[in-house]
Formats: C-alpha cells, structure tokens, sequence
C-alpha cells in the first residue's frame, strides 16, 4: 500500500510544481488582487508530513513551505480482484511565516487559493489508476511563535481514488 500513499504524494507534487501549478496560481491571483506572494521554490515544496518545531530545528526551514502527504488510505475493494480499490486522502499544507502579525492571515489564505486553483484544474484522470472527482477542504490554523516570529498553516486536504492491480 505505500505505494499508492507515493504515487499519489508524488502526482501531487508534480501537479503543484507544474507550469500551470501554484506559481501560476500565484500570480495570477496578484494579478487580481495586486496582493503580492512570493513563489514557492521547488525546494520549499516537499512530500513530507511533519510538525514545524521539527522541521525547524532539523534544517534550515525557507518559507512560504509545502507539506504534501496522504493522510490516509482506505482499501474498500469496490473492484474486485484489484490489489487496490479506494481512497487516498491527501493533505497538503501551506506554512507561512512573517516577521510581523498584520497580514499573515492574508498571506496565507492567499496561498490556500493557489493550492485550491490547482487542484479545481485538474479534476479528472491523472494517471496510473488515480483519478480526482474535486471537492476539498481547507482548515486554517491559529498563528503561532516559530519562523521568522510568527508561523501560520493552511491545510486542504481532498481525496483522490485510487484502483491498482
């Protein structure tokens, strides 16, 4: 089974990092609103769930950072005689950090679109037995201390249906 949790994590990823993928979405959300948020390098963008106190004391952090992962798999073998036949749950988590309180929150939702744009753009197959029917949910977390002072996530997460032989 890790290897449905990888290839989704894995299409994820190539689906943000693309041409067409969050960076676009960036801008073109500046474009609109004239809020400006700075890319996201394909060094801040990792398969990785783990907690920002972690992250930070093990290596040099860069913000804004995103955290792809699945969260959870569920094998409801709704084709038979596939190794599997379900669900992947996946999460993917935008942290921003700023050195100053006032619009963190801006920022941070801001980058939450980006993630929601892309993935309103890649509704139906993505290969190798995954396919994405849309739907999302984003949870913004409360700011608090790390970073450059003050840290805040945004967490959308979505499922993604996943049949292997």
């Amino acid at each position: 089974m890790t290897g449905v949790a990888d290839s989704a994590t894995g299409k994820t990823l190539e689906l943000l990092s693309a041409p067409v993928g969050i960076n676009a979405q960036l801008a073109a959300i500046a474009s609109g609103t004239g809020a400006l948020l700075a890319e996201v390098g394909a060094k801040q963008m990792m398969a990785q769930n783990v907690a920002i106190e972690l992250a930070e004391r093990s290596s040099e952090v860069q913000y804004p950072a995103v955290h792809v992962y699945c969260e959870r798999l569920s094998n409801s073998q709704r084709e038979k005689f596939r190794t599997f036949s379900g669900k992947a749950q996946m999460a993917v988590e935008v942290r921003y950090s700023q050195d100053r309180l006032e619009g963190i929150e801006g920022r941070v939702r801001g980058y939450a679109d980006a993630v929601a744009r892309v993935l309103e753009g890649s509704l139906g197959d993505w290969g190798d037995g995954m396919f994405y029917g849309g739907g999302y949910d984003v949870a913004f977390g409360a700011v608090k201390r790390g970073g450059r002072n003050f840290v805040q996530v945004a967490r959308v997460t979505f499922e993604v249906e996943v049949s292997r032989s």
